[in-house]
């Protein structure tokens, strides 16, 4: 159940929308004036912010701006000041999105439900990006440290791991020995970078096949890389 917070001082239209929120399913808070909405949000999680502008005691681009600094809550902007710079402002002051009254709740419902997808698509495809890498047929799945070409699991040593998953975050870019040393290593010095020579030998003969091409490609005088 996605919670949601409304920091609204118009006390009929706050309740007006916490019941429509209900009836969708939500959890829903209240807060009636800037400073306890600040408080609210800062204290607890919420899914997504519902703010008002006109606020008393603290005023709405000072709540988004202050909890911008410690959280990445999702705001809506609930406002009838609907001039572009109000609404540049809003965005500028963290908004992810912004709402005129007098205004529809199917349009508002309607908006939450987008947020709401829009940020478990990004969190989906930041786990997605932190866990697994692909190239071509091989997969590394960076939790448990296994690399796979095709159905087969390849033992790779820490350096050759490391070496692998370094290439293979910056496919099409052509990563130096130096660079490589000091990614891979933790130090620079030319005359290790030979080391970098030695590892990709030992991965080419772990992850290639006799009959295709290798799939770390030797860029002449500078350095390597595996191109898409």
């Amino acid at each position: 159940m996605s919670r949601i917070l409304i920091i609204e001082d118009e006390k009929s239209l706050a309740r007006f929308v916490e019941l429509e929120l209900e009836h969708e399913g939500y959890e829903v808070k209240v807060s009636l004036d800037g400073r306890d909405g600040l408080d609210e949000a800062m204290k607890n999680d919420y899914d997504v912010i519902l703010l008002d502008l006109m606020l008393p005691k603290l005023n709405g681009m000072e709540v988004a701006r202050r909890l911008r600094e410690k959280k990445a809550t999702p705001i809506i902007m609930m406002t009838a000041r609907d001039s572009v710079i109000d609404r540049v402002s809003g965005f500028d002051h963290g908004a992810d999105d912004y709402i005129v009254k007098p205004f529809a709740i199917e349009e508002l419902l309607a908006r939450v439900r987008a947020l709401l997808r829009r940020i478990e698509i990004e969190g989906d495809e930041k786990k997605e990006s932190q866990k697994v890498v692909h190239f071509k047929d091989i997969t590394v799945e960076k939790e448990s440290r296994i690399v796979r070409r095709g159905d087969d699991i390849i033992n790779l040593t820490k350096r050759e791991y490391e070496l692998l998953l370094t290439l293979m975050e910056n496919v099409n870019v052509v990563l130096g020995r130096d660079v490589l040393l000091t990614k891979v290593w933790g130090y620079n010095s030319e005359a290790e970078t030979n080391v970098v020579d030695v590892y990709v030998r030992y991965l080419r003969n772990k992850i290639d096949r006799p009959d295709q091409k290798s799939y770390i490609q030797t860029v002449r005088g500078t350095g390597y890389v595996m191109r898409s």
